[in-house]
């Protein structure tokens, strides 16, 4: 599923015009977006958790000149789901 057939889906169910609920989804992502860009974290219940996760120093290598490089460390971001949304995931899909 795209980001085009979510707002559709959306759309069909609220009721709520297509442009306006594009504009609520840019808004939802530019907010967690900056509030990890400040390294908080963002929690939605029942769904997941938003988070940077460090990783550290290490040594990569150059393949094309062979040359050892260091990887300084730095966040990235990551998504934990919910217990509840894993389970739900689970059973939906079992019979797959």
């Amino acid at each position: 599923m795209r980001k085009a057939d979510l707002v559709n889906k959306i759309s069909d169910k609220t009721g709520i015009a297509k442009v306006d609920v594009l504009v609520s989804i840019e808004a939802l992502f530019k907010e967690i977006r900056d509030s990890l860009k400040q390294g908080e974290n963002v929690y939605v219940r029942g769904f997941g958790s938003f988070i940077t996760k460090k990783r550290a120093k290490k040594i990569g290598r150059n393949i094309k000149k062979n040359v050892a490089i260091e990887i300084p460390e730095h966040f990235i971001p990551a998504f934990k789901p919910a217990k509840t949304f894993v389970e739900s995931v689970k059973k939906n899909n079992s019979g797959k």
